[in-house]
């Protein structure tokens, strides 16, 4: 290894053999030597239990430390394969290991060296016997036998004896790597030295050491992410924005107007953005509710406390189709004062209230005056193109977080420079823990409660052969005037065996269960016109049955349907299952939802009998995250999440740790004039800015 080698330099520059591997290395993203430290273990074989050749049990993996007593090597007759044969003793007994094709043994071991071996022994004529075991020669320190041994995932011709050798190297180099965490947190929580961690977690002395080595370098993980956001957050609150008092007689006279009572959830929540928006630095809050919580309501009473103040307010949602809704939406909720500010605007729409067209250049023209006080709206919204006179806040209907270069470019839509405020909502329940890592640079509201006089959704596993009885139910349904919602997993036929596809479960329908009924499918390759009309029509019960992907998934409100089946509901997550359910029940009708599976596993069966015994979309969720993992219910591309190499979105403690350590960390003058953490804290505001 070179003298002053680097773990920034390329794992190339650790041994002539690295050199070799490049290729491979590179097929598992091992680039340099820092790559190569953290690629962790996915196991351990325990083979520190030296035994002896007496007490030696078959089929067992074991460990030997034993004496070359022969060894040669030869070429079968009838194969003319290469076999290498040791004999070898301790004190309670002799062995034979053969070793197949592997020619090189010969000139790495010799008779008269002791060494490890492992593997699995067989018995065979009274002596034990060893195929291709694992050898080593008897050293200070034991990296492939006599402990507790790192496996890891491998690629090409690269092997597990070349990669402990190589990692053994770059840990030497990593003593003189600096300490990333400040003394402050090793000392309180305990955590071994960052090289020390690195030396157990590849090289462990014992289960406990390795265990602390993993809570270390999980932590430190963690503690990264959430001094990210605590950066990002610091930075944008530091921008100047817009003072929003409370106007707290025209809101409790809407609230009054409104046909529904809030429920104190609501309320809560309403109470904390107003007071996010009165003093002089952004909001930056996530509400988090349940399907059919009220997040919407929420969200215009806190547009109309901005219109009310003169300033604007830009609503993005995840389609159209929601855009259009929530555009409907404010006609009802919002005073008539107020009604004439509105405007929708969306890659193929520009209406002004009451559904008046507007060219795209007039509406514009208008925003950029600050006569549209409340802008509905896809991402268009955010485009070049677009101006605000004063935008003061901006609420984002979608699952994922709005993206650190597009706050940085509303920064630029005012012509006052001034920030707006940030509100988001999201339609998927997220356990808290999940909560806290997605979503670590905001406040978040909860919204449990369900407005009141709506009941909960009866869900039901339908066994195949109940098929025709669910068949009587719709129509039973449809003759009082209800709608049914059909969900299929894919649109066209697949060929993936059992899977219903939305053309082919349309066409059966029509054709031959409901023949006498008008049925409409709907998917995400029609053209936007069609499916706003197929969804108005829908809503305004014009024909009863809807046959549809996962695109009814969010924001869609037919108050008339009272019944969904579901086919193939085990490609489904538990959280997408129960958004798909949260599109019916939003009245006071009594509404089913019937799932229908090709999957008879065991687990399977457990997770959507979950879904016929709750209603609670966080338990919900919890359980998701559990059985199926974050990667189902968040892409890290979706979410913006660092990549994490060892910690999981399930440590709950550590991530509560990270984030209480992270507040502290970034704010303390203490911790800030460290120059370590300084740099340290630099790079990661670098990658913040360049997301």
């Amino acid at each position: 290894m070179p003298n002053k080698t680097q773990a920034t330099d390329s794992v190339s520059q650790l041994h002539h053999i690295a050199a070799k591997l490049v290729q491979y290395f590179k097929k598992i993203k091992i680039n340099t030597i820092a790559d190569l430290l953290w690629y962790f273990p996915f196991r351990y074989d325990d083979l520190s239990q030296v035994k002896k050749i007496k007490d030696l049990t078959e089929g067992e993996l074991a460990t030997v430390r034993v004496k070359i007593t022969n060894l040669k090597t030869y070429r079968s007759f009838k194969q003319k394969m290469i076999i290498t044969k040791m004999l070898a003793s301790d004190d309670s007994d002799t062995l034979e290991a053969m070793w197949f094709r592997q020619k090189f043994i010969s000139q790495i071991l010799k008779e008269g060296d002791e060494i490890y071996l492992s593997g699995k022994p067989q018995k065979k004529h009274l002596l034990w016997q060893f195929n291709n075991p694992t050898y080593e020669k008897m050293k200070d320190e034991p990296l492939h036998s006599a402990r507790l041994v790192p496996i890891y995932h491998l690629s090409g011709r690269l092997t597990q004896k070349q990669l402990r050798f190589l990692m053994n190297r770059a840990l030497k180099l990593s003593q003189t790597m600096n300490e990333p965490l400040p003394v402050d947190i090793l000392n309180q929580e305990k955590y071994p030295w960052f090289h020390q961690a690195l030396q157990e977690i590849h090289f462990p002395t014992n289960e406990k050491t390795l265990d602390q080595a993993v809570q270390r370098l999980k932590f430190q993980e963690l503690f990264y992410l959430q001094c990210k956001y605590q950066l990002s957050k610091n930075d944008y609150q530091k921008q100047p924005t817009y003072s929003v008092p409370a106007n707290k007689r025209l809101l409790e006279k809407t609230i009054e107007d409104l046909p529904f009572t809030l429920t104190n959830d609501q309320e809560r929540t309403l109470q904390e953005i107003l007071a996010d928006l009165s003093p002089k630095k952004p909001m930056n809050r996530l509400i988090e509710g349940d399907v059919g919580s009220g997040k919407t309501i929420v969200a215009f009473l806190a547009a109309l406390n901005i219109m009310s103040a003169g300033w604007q307010t830009a609503m993005i949602a995840s389609t159209e189709i929601l855009a259009q809704q929530h555009f409907q939406s404010s006609q009802f909720v919002l005073p008539k004062k107020y009604l004439a500010n509105i405007a929708l605007l969306t890659k193929n729409k520009y209406l002004l209230n009451n559904h008046q067209e507007i060219s795209k250049k007039e509406l514009l023209k208008k925003i950029k005056e600050g006569q549209i006080k409340f802008m509905i709206g896809t991402h268009t919204l955010i485009q070049d193109k677009i101006n605000f006179k004063n935008l003061a806040l901006v609420i984002i209907d979608e699952q994922h977080r709005f993206g650190v270069n597009q706050r940085q470019s509303l920064k630029n839509k005012s012509q006052d420079e001034r920030v707006p405020h940030l509100l988001s909502m999201t339609a998927t329940p997220i356990p808290r823990t999940l909560s806290l890592t997605l979503y670590g640079d905001l406040d978040i509201s909860l919204i449990k409660e369900k407005p009141a006089g709506r009941q909960p959704v009866k869900t039901f596993l339908v066994p195949e052969n109940k098929r025709n009885d669910a068949y009587k139910f719709i129509r039973e349904k449809i003759e009082l005037r209800q709608q049914v919602f059909i969900i299929c997993p894919i649109i066209d036929e697949s060929d993936k065996l059992g899977v219903k596809s939305v053309t082919q479960e349309y066409e059966k329908l029509n054709q031959n269960i409901f023949p006498d009924l008008e049925i409409r499918q709907l998917h995400g390759q029609l053209k936007t016109e069609e499916k706003e009309k197929i969804m108005a029509d829908f809503k305004n019960n014009r024909f009863p049955i809807l046959v549809a992907t996962s695109i009814i998934e969010v924001g869609v409100d037919i108050p008339q349907a009272t019944l969904m089946i579901i086919e193939g509901a085990e490609r489904f997550g538990l959280s997408q299952l129960h958004q798909f359910r949260g599109r019916i029940g939003r009245n006071d009708l009594e509404s089913f939802c019937l799932l229908f599976t090709t999957d008879q596993t065991q687990l399977n069966k457990q997770r959507l009998k979950a879904l016929t015994q709750t209603n609670d979309g966080f338990k919900l969720a919890e359980l998701d995250l559990k059985l199926r993992g974050a990667g189902e219910l968040f892409g890290t591309k979706q979410t913006g999440l660092m990549p994490l190499k060892i910690a999981r979105l399930t440590d709950t403690e550590l991530i509560k740790k990270a984030q209480i350590w992270a507040k502290k960390v970034t704010t303390d003058q203490k911790y800030l004039s460290q120059k370590q953490l300084q740099n340290t804290l630099n790079n990661l505001k670098t990658k913040i800015h360049l997301e």
